[in-house]
C-alpha cells in the first residue's frame, strides 16, 4: 500500500516546516501551493528524502483544481495524511477573499478528499489563536454567527455573516477572526464523520510564528509586537515547532487524538484572558 500525504501551503513558513516532516513519514507527498514555483522549490530541496515528492500548483479555493488534487491522490495509492495549511492573513485580501480561502476553502478541501478517506487517515486544519483572544458581546450575534459559520459551503455565507455582525465583519481583521473560529467549529464537527470511519481531523492554531506572512502582519499591526511581549515564553514561536505539533497530531502516536484544537501559541492566550499579559 503507497501512502500519499498533502501539504497545502507548502511552499513556505509553516507549510515549508510541515512539507519537511511529512517527507518522512509517507511513501509520496503533494506539496500544494498557489505558487507553483514555490511548491516546485521545496520539492526540489527534500528530493532524497522517505517519500517522493510532487509539487502541485493550486488554489485552495478552485473546486477544479481541487478535484484534479483528489485525482492525483487516487492514482497515487492510499491518503494518510494531511497538513492543510494554507491560508491568508488580513493584510493579503478583502474580507470577502479572507473567508473564503480560510474557511470555505478548509471545507471544499476536505469534501473533495471525502471519498478517499480510510481507516487511518489524518488530517489537521491550520486555525489561529485569534478567536481566542477575545468574545463578542452580543450572544444572540454570536449565534447567529454560529450558525453561518457551521455551513461554510452555503453560498450565502457573506451575507448571512454580514446580517449577524454588521459591518464589522467587513474588516479583513475581523474576517479572519471569524473564518478561523470556522475552523475550529468545522474540525469539531466532521470528526464524528472521520472517527466512524476510523480516521481523525483536528486543528492546529498557531500564535504569533516567525514567518514572512507573521512579519507582514507585525508590519502593519503594531498589536502583533504587543502580544509577543505578553507571550510567557517571552518570543515568537518557529515555523518547526508548529510543524512537530502537527506531525504528531497525524502519526499513529495520536491514534485516540480526534476532534480538538491544540494551541500553540507559548501561552499568549493563558495570559491575555487570565489579566496577566
Amino acid at each position: 500500500m503507497t501512502t500519499v500525504g498533502i501539504v497545502t501551503g507548502a511552499g513556505r513558513g509553516m507549510g515549508a516546516a510541515c512539507a519537511e516532516l511529512l517527507s518522512d513519514m509517507v511513501d509520496t507527498v503533494l506539496l500544494v501551493d498557489l505558487d507553483a514555483e514555490a511548491a516546485a522549490g521545496r520539492a526540489k530541496e527534500l528530493t532524497g528524502r522517505r517519500a517522493a515528492v510532487e509539487p502541485f500548483g493550486a488554489d485552495v479555493s478552485d473546486p477544479a483544481r481541487l478535484a484534479e488534487l483528489a485525482a492525483r491522490v487516487a492514482e497515487l495509492g492510499t491518503l494518510r495524511a494531511v497538513a492543510h495549511v494554507a491560508g491568508i492573513s488580513p493584510t493579503m485580501a478583502d474580507w470577502r477573499r479572507v473567508l473564503t480561502v480560510d474557511l470555505v476553502g478548509t471545507a471544499m478541501l476536505v469534501e473533495s478528499l471525502r471519498p478517499l478517506v480510510r481507516e487511518g487517515t489524518a488530517v489537521v486544519c491550520f486555525a489561529s489563536m485569534a478567536p481566542l483572544l477575545g468574545a463578542v458581546a452580543d450572544p444572540a450575534a454570536v449565534s447567529a454567527a454560529d450558525a453561518a459559520l457551521d455551513d461554510p459551503l452555503d453560498p450565502g455565507l457573506h451575507d448571512r455573516l454580514r446580517a449577524a455582525l454588521g459591518d464589522a465583519i467587513e474588516s479583513p481583521g475581523m474576517a479572519y477572526t471569524w473564518a478561523k473560529r470556522g475552523v475550529h467549529r468545522f474540525a469539531r464537527r466532521e470528526s464524528v464523520w472521520f472517527g466512524q470511519r476510523g480516521a481523525r481531523i483536528c486543528s492546529v492554531s498557531p500564535g504569533i510564528i516567525d514567518t514572512p506572512q507573521g512579519r507582514q502582519e507585525a508590519d502593519a499591526h503594531a498589536s502583533m509586537d504587543a502580544l509577543v511581549r505578553q507571550t510567557p515564553l517571552g518570543r515568537r514561536g518557529l515555523p518547526e515547532e508548529v510543524a512537530a505539533v502537527t506531525a504528531f497530531l497525524l502519526s499513529d502516536q495520536a491514534s485516540f487524538v480526534n476532534g480538538i484544537d491544540v494551541l500553540v501559541d507559548g501561552g499568549v492566550v493563558a495570559a491575555v484572558t487570565a489579566g496577566r499579559g
